[in-house]
């Protein structure tokens, strides 16, 4: 029998906020966190807006010397991990860090270290690049220096699938849960992409909106005026436990998981499989892992990118899931406010769901305007919507064709609810006698 996995801490860094809460606000106020990019000149680029983090300071975090020491994808991660681990209230010592491990992806990595330690190479010669080079743009750079940080020695990933890290982060390390490897792992995603050359790669894609003139509006998924995704930045992490272990220690338990799974278009390099048939096969797995029915998803968080091939992709594959019942079930795309963190979007994705089960509010697909014919679902427009839901199920695909699902629930102590039905039981038969 699988252990049960359930989520006890939440912590994210985003272009909506530097914490959990002020993102959910601003979620569910359908505010965009899309804006002029500040980082650096953007005059020779075809798009000038991006959804960067506003106001983080690493500096104040880990001081001067330790944020030097850490490319900005890791300073997110780090930050994140810390919000998660003080939200679970847990205590990370010699009696339980063999049991603890962790699984932070990210889908680029450190590029920006990469980048300016190119230039050094170039202007000043091989022997002025940086001896912290390599393990400053490494991608599992993020979950080791969170491993050193807390003194966590148990298992330790980075996982990469372009878009789909976030996702197939935390569900890889609820796996590890089940099989019995760990007991806690800290799961998610983080990303720092946002600069030139990065944005100059998507703009000759052709991924990437070029709405300067109102960069607010340019993330819309499902919309027919759609020209592309907007880039963002920033880091999700959430705290999983084994539900034993969460109720040993009186854990406050905000959401369980109880599904996951992984798979491939084995189609193209960027472009989804046609009518999203990967994306299928990864949603009916999800849905077979959980052992649930059509029937028992509540809401649908997508994937939704705001390109054109992606949402009608996307919309394909929920049809081809969930048939008629497609039409009756809730989704929408926080990307519209967030832009597209990328290796980070799914983690960031997790945490909304568990903020959407536990305050039953969904929040809107904004700038939502014009319906595409093609992408004909109820995409929560524009406005939050008050709804009660006890499962939901999100979405991540990814440049390579990656794709990943997971289904979270309220979580309800079956044990506890068995005993006072066997009590119940018990005492009915008493009186009856």
């Amino acid at each position: 029998m699988r252990r049960r996995v359930v989520i006890t801490g939440l912590g994210c860094i985003s272009p909506l906020g530097n914490d959990v809460e002020s993102t959910w606000e601003n979620l569910i106020a359908g505010k965009s966190g899309v804006d002029y990019i500040t980082h650096f000149d953007t005059s020779d680029l075809k798009t000038k807006f991006a959804a960067e983090i506003k106001g983080f300071d690493g500096r104040a975090l880990f001081g001067h010397r330790g944020a030097r020491r850490m490319d900005r994808f890791t300073q997110y991660a780090l930050a994140a991990a810390m919000q998660a681990v003080k939200s679970a209230n847990i205590d990370i010592t010699d009696s339980n860090r063999d049991r603890v491990g962790v699984v932070i992806g990210s889908g680029i990595g450190g590029i920006e270290t990469l980048f300016n330690q190119t230039l050094v190479y170039l202007k000043k010669g091989a022997n002025r690049v940086s001896p912290l080079m390599i393990p400053m743009m490494i991608n599992d750079t993020g979950p080791a220096v969170v491993a050193i940080h807390f003194g966590i020695r148990g298992p330790n990933l980075s996982v990469v699938t372009a878009c789909a890290t976030g996702t197939n982060a935390i569900g890889e390390a609820t796996e590890i849960i089940r099989r019995g490897d760990a007991d806690v792992m800290l799961a998610g995603g983080s990303e720092a992409a946002i600069m030139g050359v990065s944005v100059a790669g998507l703009n000759v894609m052709g991924a990437i909106s070029r709405r300067n003139d109102d960069p607010q509006a340019a993330s819309r998924p499902f919309e027919l005026n759609r020209d592309g995704f907007v880039m963002g930045e920033g880091a999700a992490v959430v705290v999983l436990e084994a539900v034993e272990s969460a109720q040993e220690r009186d854990a406050v338990i905000l959401a369980e998981i109880i599904g996951y799974a992984a798979t491939n278009d084995a189609f193209h390099i960027t472009a989804p499989a046609i009518e999203g048939a990967g994306a299928t096969l990864c949603m009916k797995n999800a849905l077979n892992n959980a052992g649930l029915s059509l029937e028992d998803i509540n809401y649908v968080n997508a994937h939704g990118t705001s390109t054109i091939l992606n949402d009608r992709s996307e919309t394909a594959a929920i049809k081809a899931t969930f048939g008629g019942l497609a039409y009756e079930i809730p989704i929408s795309s926080i990307k519209s406010m967030t832009g597209h963190l990328m290796g980070a979007s799914g983690a960031l994705e997790v945490v909304t769901c568990v903020k959407i089960l536990k305050e039953g509010i969904l929040p809107p697909t904004i700038n939502y305007e014009i319906p595409d014919p093609e992408c004909d679902l109820d995409y929560v427009p524009n406005t939050a919507r008050m709804q009660d839901v006890n499962i939901v199920m999100s979405n991540s695909f990814g440049f390579g064709g990656h794709n990943a699902t997971i289904i979270l629930t309220k979580y309800a102590d079956v044990e506890a609810e068995n005993h006072q039905i066997a009590g119940g039981s018990q005492q009915g038969a008493e009186v009856d006698a």
